[in-house]
C-alpha cells in the first residue's frame, strides 16, 4: 500500500483541541494541523483571505491541502476561494454542525430555533468571548438584549465530564437560558476527517 503521503488540515483555533485528539486517535500520523486565530470569527471578512495565504505558502512542503472550516459568515467567498485552489472543506456551515453531526444538528434546530449553542472551545473562553467580549460584565443588562430570542443554550459537549457540564449550566443561566447538555463525542469529527485515511492510501497506492 505505500506510506502515506502527508496532508495537512488548515483549521479554525477553536477547533484544535478536537482535531488534534481524533489524529492522535486514529492512528493518522500523516496529518498535520494549522490553525489560524479563533478570533477571525469576528472579521468573517478575512477568513477567505487567511485561509487562501495558508493554502499557497502550504503547497512546497504538502501534496494535498484540506480546510476544517464552515462558511463561517463569509457568504460564499470561502468556498468559491476554495473551488479556485482545489482545496475542499469539512461539510456544514458552522462548526456547530459538523461537531455534533448534521442529522443531530438540525434535529436540535428544528426542535427549537432559537437555541445559542455552546462547544468546548466556547465553554473554556466563555467569559473573555461572551460576557466580557460583549460587555455583559459592564452592562449585565445587554445580556438580555443580545439573547432576548433565544430561548434554550445547547452544550456540545466533545470531551463531557462533570465539571465542565455544571460550568455550561452556569453558563445558561448567566444568559437565563433554559439547559440542556447533548454530548456529541468527537465521532462526528472523526466521521468528517476519515476522507483523510481513504485519500492517504489511494495518493499512496
Amino acid at each position: 500500500m505505500g506510506s502515506q503521503r502527508p496532508l495537512l488540515v488548515i483549521a479554525c483555533g477553536a477547533l484544535a483541541r478536537e482535531l488534534l485528539a481524533v489524529i492522535g486517535a486514529s492512528g493518522w500520523p500523516h496529518i498535520h494541523v494549522q490553525c489560524l486565530p479563533a478570533d477571525l470569527h469576528n472579521r468573517p471578512e478575512r477568513i477567505t483571505g487567511a485561509v487562501r495565504e495558508k493554502i499557497r505558502a502550504a503547497r512546497a512542503r504538502f501534496e494535498r491541502v484540506f480546510v476544517a472550516y464552515g462558511d463561517c459568515g463569509t457568504g460564499g467567498a470561502l468556498d468559491r476561494m476554495l473551488a479556485e485552489e482545489g482545496v475542499e472543506r469539512i461539510a456544514g456551515a458552522h462548526c456547530y454542525e459538523f461537531l455534533a453531526g448534521s442529522a443531530a444538528f438540525e434535529r436540535l434546530s428544528e426542535r427549537e430555533p432559537g437555541t445559542f449553542y455552546l462547544t468546548d472551545f466556547l465553554l473554556r473562553h466563555f467569559d473573555r468571548i461572551v460576557i466580557r467580549g460583549l460587555g455583559i460584565d459592564r452592562y449585565p443588562h445587554l445580556a438580555a438584549q443580545y439573547f432576548g430570542n433565544y430561548r434554550r443554550l445547547v452544550y456540545l459537549a466533545q470531551q463531557p465530564s462533570e465539571e465542565k457540564t455544571a460550568a455550561a449550566r452556569t453558563a445558561a443561566e448567566r444568559l437565563g437560558l433554559q439547559f440542556e447538555a447533548h454530548p456529541t463525542g468527537l465521532a462526528p469529527l472523526t466521521r468528517a476527517l476519515g476522507f483523510a485515511k481513504r485519500e492517504a492510501v489511494q495518493w499512496a497506492g
